[in-house]
């Protein structure tokens, strides 16, 4: 095996910029891996979570597409891990979709063999190994998944947290939020400036009042991202809200949505 060396002067702490000296990895521009320039349809979306004052909320747009066509338009990306789980995807949805399947499995088949749920930690850790797991797509650009993950201890003990992840698996718990997927970085400057500044944090607010920041959030980095969809107000196509509370979690109706929209507009 061929040892990788850089000249002292060379390194910059960049993983996958010293693959790329070495020709080992995807050209300059091309590269899909979280924070370096994504290539359009592979973290193509808007996804994030925030704490409000009764638990979590987690919402994402609905549009999917490849490069710069629009595929689909109801795709379901805030997915429905166990009763306790909810994870959000951006990037390739191929593997996402297939992340998901093997946790709501692995989840179920736990609980159901050792008659008791998988603890908080080890779903955490799991979601990494799949992500480590899938570094070979990742570094070849046409499989990489940037998820956030939200749960509860289903024991009762403590809080719902949020949990994302780089490209390559680790893990980091957020404080305050987390946002992911090419619509981000606009989202995410509300969500500071509001924990700053505003006055009224994400984490006093209502659920009402968290639904309807979630709604404005996407709407935001809709008119930002072409790769997201935001509210489609003609076709009333909605974006997913999802709430985690100590007691599970919950699916908002798109009535609920459709009745807080004329505040988010």
């Amino acid at each position: 095996m061929e040892t990788i060396s850089v000249s002292s002067g060379a390194q910059t702490g960049d993983f996958f910029a010293v693959l790329r000296s070495r020709n080992l990895l995807f050209p300059e521009g091309k590269q899909a891996v979280a924070g370096s320039g994504p290539l359009p349809g592979l973290e193509s979306t808007t996804v994030l979570g925030f704490h409000y004052r009764d638990g979590v909320i987690v919402a994402g747009d609905r549009r999917a597409t490849m490069g710069h066509t629009v595929i689909h338009d109801r795709a379901d990306k805030v997915i429905e891990i166990d009763r306790f789980t909810v994870m959000a995807i951006a990037g390739a949805p191929a593997t996402a979709y297939e992340i998901a399947r093997v946790l709501q499995h692995s989840f179920e088949y736990y609980r159901r063999s050792q008659l008791q749920p998988l603890s908080l930690d080890a779903k955490v850790r799991m979601v990494g190994k799949l992500l480590k797991e899938n570094l070979a797509m990742t570094l070849q650009g046409v499989g990489v998944v940037i998820p956030i993950l939200t749960l509860v201890d289903p024991l009762g003990n403590g809080n719902p947290k949020i949990f994302f992840y780089d490209a390559l698996g680790a893990q980091f718990e957020a404080v305050d939020f987390a946002v992911s997927g090419s619509g981000s970085p606009a989202a995410r400057s509300v969500l500071q400036y509001l924990n700053r500044w505003s006055g009224s944090p994400p984490a006093q607010r209502s659920e009402e009042e968290a639904i309807t920041l979630a709604l404005q959030l996407l709407d935001v980095a809709a008119e930002s991202d072409t790769a997201t969809g935001g509210i489609d107000r003609r076709t009333h196509i909605y974006p997913q809200v999802k709430l985690v509370r100590k007691s599970g979690v919950s699916s908002v109706p798109e009535a609920q949505l459709s009745r807080l929209l004329p505040a988010a507009a």
